[in-house]
């Protein structure tokens, strides 16, 4: 097949963190990462997916979040587009924001501000 933007006809390069994987600690790649598994610590790279398995809980810095997994701490992202969970006291800087989620035991609580602050769920 070929891809206007792959013209080789290879498959992009990604970074995956398989389901089933743990990881502890940094990582940082010059490809999209995808979390099928669990990071806990800091995830950095031009854009982050996390899957319906995938969890990461530390620091995510990024283009573009798009998660359908569980999500905790502190994210630092020019788009995210969140439908997964959103653990409380998770904090939110971006410039575009999509969410879709849903609290099972009650309400969802958003504290947004300015500048530094982000938003806090």
């Amino acid at each position: 097949m070929n891809n206007p933007k792959n013209p080789s006809g290879t498959a992009e390069k990604r970074t995956i963190v398989e389901e089933g994987t743990e990881l502890k600690g940094s990582i940082t790649s010059t490809c999209p990462i995808v979390v099928q598994g669990s990071i806990d610590g800091e995830v950095s790279g031009p854009s982050v997916e996390v899957s319906a398995t995938g969890t990461i809980a530390g620091r995510i810095k990024t283009g573009t979040l798009t998660s359908k997994g569980r999500i905790a701490g502190e994210l630092d992202v020019d788009v995210a587009q969140l439908s997964g969970t959103v653990a409380n006291k998770t904090v939110v800087r971006a410039g575009t924001l999509d969410l879709k989620i849903t609290n099972p035991n009650g309400k969802v609580e958003l504290k947004f501000t300015t500048g530094r602050g982000g938003l806090t769920s």
